[in-house]
């Protein structure tokens, strides 16, 4: 990070950060192309840390997983646009913008698992607020594909 002053590197901060967000995005890439995809996720730290997000069976992100599944993830919160003190806020790039946000890479892989793929949705469930125990219908459960986004690397930054 090229501002160390900016960077978090205080795990429950990060933490604490994911919890509050919204959505995660996922870049992929494959044969020189990137891709980008915006997401609904779950986070654990229970024995390692790893994310989760649910999809359909098919589908580009799926196919590029498949021949490429490491990938880099971020997601931000507390967005706030300010005037920079001591400055003209009618001129261009007067202006800052305060946020907090978390970077980061792993490999990402499909479960195929029944228990596994419940596990996974629990979890998403758990990050927007809900705590319950979730029966699945087996239906759903055969047309939705999870996916398990083992951490490796990541930091937050603040400004």
């Amino acid at each position: 990070m090229r501002r160390n002053e900016r960077e978090v590197s205080d795990i429950e901060v990060i933490e604490a950060i994911i919890n509050k967000a919204d959505v995660c995005r996922i870049a992929l890439a494959n044969d020189n192309i990137p891709y980008i995809i915006t997401m609904n996720f779950g986070y654990t730290n229970d024995q390692e840390q790893c994310l989760y997000f649910h999809c359909a069976n098919e589908g580009r992100k799926l196919d590029m997983i498949r021949r490429n599944n490491y990938v880099c993830f971020e997601m931000d919160i507390d967005h706030q646009i300010y005037e920079r003190e001591g400055r003209d806020g009618r001129k261009g790039c007067n202006w800052g913008m305060k946020y907090r946000s978390v970077v980061g890479y792993g490999n990402i892989s499909i479960i195929t698992e029944k228990d596994d793929k419940k596990t996974g949705l629990d979890f998403i469930m758990r990050h927007y607020g809900d705590e319950n125990e979730y029966l699945y219908d087996e239906k759903v459960l055969a047309n939705t594909t999870v996916l398990r986004l083992d951490i490796t690397e990541m930091t937050g930054k603040k400004k």
